[in-house]
């Protein structure tokens, strides 16, 4: 069920939203070589309880048989991991790395969400480039988040344009809509057909998230159940934001 939200929910939607912002900022200046990704997640989860904030993902049960409740305040995945990267002691970020993060914080009843890639030290043109896509095609496809268009024209434009840069979008997983919960309706995929699927109204808030594969589609989960990696090793890139469906453009809610 897609909710559209009140005044009120608004207001605490971009408290929420806020929160996310902010770590961003701090953990931007705090990323650095010879760091854990239990390091970064511990700053993040610090910094996201000091604003007043709950990290939402952490005990996140995905229901399904065999797979645990998520351990941590973040996702952190590395160079060919696509999402889902489970922070830890013995995964120790390096020299030219791209690390993609994933948060999402809980704030008086409703949630924010947002995911960035970040660059640790000198990396080559083409994986610059592959990141500026990334980010990029989120903003392809909120050209299209107004009323009157539709999910699909979304998802179209995020994938099309993906696909002209050489780049592969991917289909497993998708976008979505947040309010009170953290995964709500609609989703939204990366890709599909213009004029398609939910007409936009004012009130609905949705999180986009394009995720970008420098070669092939096709993707892996590593046996912990949550780690999502690239099948044929090439690189990936994640940029997410929560977005209000107004009346004219839209507006992002997790930028400061």
């Amino acid at each position: 069920m897609v909710t559209i939200k009140s005044e009120r929910e608004i207001k605490l939607m971009r408290e929420a939203c806020k929160v996310v912002a902010q770590v961003y900022e701090k953990l931007e200046k705090e990323i650095k070589p010879g760091m854990t990704t239990y390091e970064l997640d511990q700053i993040a989860e610090k910094e996201m309880r000091r604003l007043g904030a709950i990290p939402a993902e952490k005990g996140y049960n995905p229901g399904i048989k065999g797979v645990p409740p998520y351990p941590a305040t973040l996702c952190v995945s590395i160079n060919d991991e696509v999402i889902h990267g489970v922070p830890s002691k013995y995964k120790v970020i390096k020299e030219g790395d791209i690390v993609s993060v994933d948060t999402v914080a809980l704030k008086n009843g409703y949630n924010g969400d947002a995911a960035r890639t970040f660059i640790v030290g000198k990396v080559p043109k083409e994986t610059q480039r592959l990141i500026d896509v990334t980010k990029q095609a989120f903003f392809e496809g909120i050209k299209y988040a107004k009323v009157g268009y539709r999910v699909g024209d979304i998802s179209h434009a995020i994938g099309e344009y993906v696909r002209s840069q050489g780049y592969s979008v991917v289909r497993e997983f998708q976008g979505h809509g947040i309010g009170k919960e953290m995964h709500e309706d609609p989703g939204i995929p990366n890709y599909g057909k213009a004029g398609r699927g939910l007409r936009l109204e004012p009130g609905m808030t949705l999180a986009i998230e394009p995720m970008v594969i420098q070669g092939k589609p096709n993707i892996l989960e590593l046996e912990d159940g949550w780690t999502i990696i690239t099948e044929d090793g090439s690189l990936a890139a994640h940029y997410e934001n929560t977005i209000l469906i107004t009346k004219n453009e839209p507006e992002i809610l997790t930028l400061l």
